[in-house]
């Protein structure tokens, strides 16, 4: 979610790789994010689409780092993080 509680997704998941069935996301994959409530009165928001900059180190699929909950994304246009709120247990990374 964005920090101002938008929902975000990932628009292109990575489905050559299922975790329980699920397609995993990489960091190649923009987010789109649905309801953030940030309303400036005159400026860059809501958040809108988020990227992710940083990723696994040791964990790829085709060719791109995994998105992990101790990695880091930014929001557009507000320059604010994307925050993990829930990820699948089953397999872990760094």
């Amino acid at each position: 979610m964005c920090a101002h509680g938008g929902q975000a997704m990932p628009t292109v998941p990575s489905a050559r790789v299922l975790v329980s069935g699920m397609p995993i996301a990489t960091i190649a994959a923009p987010y789109a994010i649905a309801g953030c409530a940030f309303v400036p009165p005159a400026g860059n928001g809501p958040c809108v689409t988020a990227q992710w900059v940083l990723g696994a180190v040791q964990v790829m699929s085709e060719g791109q780092p995994v998105v992990i909950m101790t990695g880091v994304a930014t929001c557009v246009p507000t320059g604010t993080p994307l925050l993990p709120v829930m990820a699948q247990m089953r397999v872990l990374a760094t």
